[in-house]
């Protein structure tokens, strides 16, 4: 195994949380924050301080808008999110390969 391969992945993705961020974000258009924080099992704090990092990144925009008197959260991935994303499973596909191998 090439220890440089390790080197590919995105340290901003990789952690497990925001792993999951933008897995759930890449298989559909666009999530609101509360179905991810249910459906990821965060806390609202949590899932908030992971949300900050990935749009720093600018692999994560936030849109906030109203349905009805509530407030509504809705989170998806940019351009460069998906691009981000795909060159990390690019990476991970790569170190599993070279596991197998």
């Amino acid at each position: 195994m090439n220890p440089e391969d390790f080197q590919k992945l995105n340290r901003v993705i990789h952690e497990k949380g925001r792993m999951a961020i933008m897995s759930l974000l890449a298989a559909t258009p666009s999530v609101s924050f509360t179905d991810m924080r249910d459906t990821l099992g965060m806390t609202d704090g949590n899932l908030t301080t992971h949300i900050k990092h990935l749009q720093k990144a600018g692999y994560v925009g936030v849109t906030k808008s109203f349905r009805g008197k509530r407030p509504l959260t809705t989170l998806s991935l940019t351009t460069e999110g998906r691009a981000a994303f795909a060159d990390y499973i690019d990476a991970l596909e790569q170190i599993v390969k070279s596991a197998r191998s």
